[in-house]
């Protein structure tokens, strides 16, 4: 799905693109264009949740989609959040320096 769209009309999409409920405690993850933007979604209880992170080099692995949607363990979730090809992981850059 898009990342393009304001988080209101973006909350309604996971009804509505992927017939699941979206207070079910699902994360909705949403990759931007140029593929170095990912933003998730989830409702806690008490309201929507937003979490955005944007790569400064690469590019996240997005699973390749035959329907509407996806689903991704929550190990495949955390590669894919750290920038790490999750269908073979490795990291894809190693630290320069550290501190």
């Amino acid at each position: 799905m898009s990342s393009r769209c304001h988080l209101t009309r973006q909350g309604g999409r996971p009804r509505r693109d992927t017939r699941k409920d979206p207070l079910s405690g699902h994360l909705f993850v949403f990759r931007g264009r140029r593929s170095d933007l990912v933003k998730v979604i989830w409702h806690d209880g008490q309201g929507a949740c937003l979490f955005t992170k944007r790569l400064e080099r690469g590019k996240f692995i997005w699973p390749s989609v035959a329907g509407e949607s996806v689903t991704i363990s929550p190990a495949q979730l955390s590669y894919l959040l750290s920038g790490i090809d999750w269908r073979n992981p490795q990291e894809t850059q190693r630290p320069t320096r550290v501190g």
